[in-house]
């Protein structure tokens, strides 16, 4: 699949460490707060707002200012945590709270309907900005992800947060966990969730408080943060001299990449298999929300469900268009981090074969989303085909752990599965296929083969086609459930130019966690389904793991999954009908 580079992650940067020292110093009265020992363990929410002002650039290419404010939700006297779950597709999203004193745990259910979906806190903030007269120009609210860029507030916090690095945007999403560490506090900025505001060059108030409900529910004191807004304007031109000039850090600190900013506004950003990916957040050099520190869901932008090629080939320029055909840059879960591949064994498994009597993984399909109908373009005129998202997940309770040896000569290297007992050594593997490398631009990676399949059904459930594509390179692209049984909250091996091998790599490690799934789009000529010729009417993309069963699994019966869609129109302008699954109602 094809995707838009990516940039490398990058050290901390001096405007980083300023934030950094900022919140500290802004949070130095809730350091202050009773001695967590013999107060309720409870914990202790505040507003801040790391400097007294800010600079936001407004781009004369692509107008909008994003508000970036440099607030943030600390916690103190113990850590914010919330279970965000739903039973199924026919049961709303509920949350609850989880208070933890030491060894003892309980929990607060949360209003029902607070939480629509997984993407964070809805209407968390109140912002209302006004100009140097003192009228009103603007009154919003924004939601808040918990999980969102952060860092400590105080020295002796916990060096590094347990909570996920995102809040997941995978319309089929089944259970998140959000939180803020204790001594830590969060961006309260939602990045490209939001929408951008139109504002003129000029200085602006912005005052920022918790809304009134939040306030209530978790007895945030009502102490609105002041930030004095300085908006300048700035030209994509402008910037790429001044980097040319040798200015690039300054540049890429700031709105260096927002060049490709049109792919975020149509939300095709998602650095997966097949998809575009993110520039950095939006956020000025001074707000801690750069490349490197983005308040967008993690040091990396905020990621929207993966789009298929012909809705993005619609909304990207040709520019763009040409970089995301150029190959695949470095996957990310849920846009949000980078992470390496596991190193796979040394050598080959020895001794005999077995599969012995530990926990398995559990691969599941989710129902296919991101659908949409294309032509073939110039590779393939006169056509017709429906393009889609799919994602297998591994609900546990072990991680999938695959690994490929290729022995001298040979274009296929031989596949093994691995198990673990308890304790995380290796006590068995069995052969379970192979993987082949594939050449073509935009894949240049090893391919994992038979992991899953998709077919278009007919209404009566039969086959009528088949995608060409069955072969994968696993990454951990996706949290789909983070609240099952040894769910891995930071999954390593989601960076596909790490985690899928080179040509001349020798063997390679391919991993599921637990939790965690494998977005891929199917958008291209031979994995999209070729319906020019199909009668319109109702049919079924089935996303089947596992069609084969090489895998050990702890359960065979839910690798399929169903989506309903309705084909209409006339060939060369087919129309697609996507209804709501249940109660998802996402495309």
């Amino acid at each position: 699949m094809t995707r838009l580079p990516q940039g490398r992650p990058s050290r901390l940067t001096r405007p980083s460490f300023a934030v950094a020292a900022a919140i500290a110093v802004t949070a130095g009265v809730v350091a202050a707060a009773p001695d967590a020992k013999t107060a309720e363990p409870t914990p202790k929410l505040s507003l801040i707002a790391a400097s007294t002002s800010v600079t936001l650039d407004s781009w004369t290419e692509d107008p909008g200012v994003y508000l970036d404010l440099g607030t943030y939700l600390t916690s103190e006297n113990g850590a914010f945590e919330l279970k965000v779950t739903r039973k199924s597709y026919k049961d709303p999203v509920v949350a609850e709270q989880v208070l933890r004193n030491g060894k003892k745990t309980r929990t607060k259910a949360l209003p029902a309907g607070l939480v629509k979906d997984f993407t964070g806190l809805p209407d968390f903030t109140q912002i209302t900005l006004t100009d140097a007269a003192g009228s009103t120009v603007l009154e919003r609210t924004e939601a808040f992800c918990p999980n969102n860029a952060s860092g400590r507030i105080r020295p002796d916090a916990p060096a590094n947060s347990k909570y996920p690095e995102s809040c997941p945007t995978n319309p089929f999403t089944l259970g998140s966990v959000w939180g803020v560490e204790n001594g830590w506090a969060s961006n309260t900025y939602s990045a490209y969730y939001t929408e951008p505001v139109q504002l003129k060059p000029g200085t602006y108030t912005a005052e920022i408080n918790v809304t009134e409900k939040y306030r209530d529910l978790f007895g945030i004191a009502d102490k609105p943060q002041t930030v004095k807004v300085v908006v300048r304007e700035r030209s994509w031109e402008e910037s790429a001299g001044s980097a040319s000039g040798g200015s690039a850090k300054t540049t890429a600190s700031g709105h260096g990449a927002h060049a490709q900013h049109g792919a975020h506004a149509e939300h095709s950003a998602h650095a997966r298999h097949g998809a575009t990916a993110d520039t950095p957040a939006p956020g000025a050099a001074t707000s801690g929300a750069g490349p490197s520190y983005n308040a967008g869901h993690g040091p990396y932008p905020s990621a929207p469900p993966a789009l298929p090629w012909a809705l993005k080939r619609k909304s990207l320029g040709k520019q763009a268009v040409a970089a995301a055909e150029t190959g695949d840059g470095s996957g990310q879960t849920d846009g949000s981090r980078q992470a390496p591949g596991d190193r796979p064994n040394a050598k080959r498994p020895a001794g005999k074969a077995s599969v012995p009597d530990v926990p398995k993984p559990d691969l599941r399909s989710l129902p296919a989303f991101g659908i949409t109908v294309s032509d073939g373009y110039e590779e393939v005129p006169g056509k017709d085909y429906l393009a889609f998202s799919a994602n297998v997940w591994n609900a546990g309770p072990a991680k999938l752990v695959v690994d490929g040896f290729r022995s001298p000569g040979k274009e296929v290297m031989d596949a093994y599965q691995y198990f673990y007992d308890a304790d995380g050594k290796q006590v068995g593997y069995t052969p379970t296929g192979g993987m082949e490398w594939d050449p073509r631009p935009g894949h240049e990676h090893w391919h994992f083969l038979d992991f899953a399949s998709y077919r278009l059904l007919t209404a009566d459930r039969k086959e009528t086609v088949r995608s060409g594509k069955e072969a994968f390179c696993l990454a951990n692209t996706d949290a789909v459930d983070y609240t099952v049984k040894n769910a891995a909250w930071h999954p390593g091996n989601t960076d596909l130019s790490t985690a899928c091998g080179y040509e001349n790599s020798i063997s390679v490690r391919e991993v599921l966690d637990v939790g965690s799934g494998d977005t891929y789009t199917q958008d291209l000529p031979g994995q999209s389904f070729d319906i020019t010729d199909l009668p319109n009417g109702t049919y079924y993309i089935q996303v089947l793991a596992n069609p084969e069963n090489r895998l050990k699994e702890t359960d065979y019966s839910n690798n399929s999954a169903l989506r309903e869609v309705v084909l209409g129109g006339e060939k060369g302008a087919r129309t697609v009908t996507v209804p709501p699954h249940h109660l998802v109602d996402a495309n």
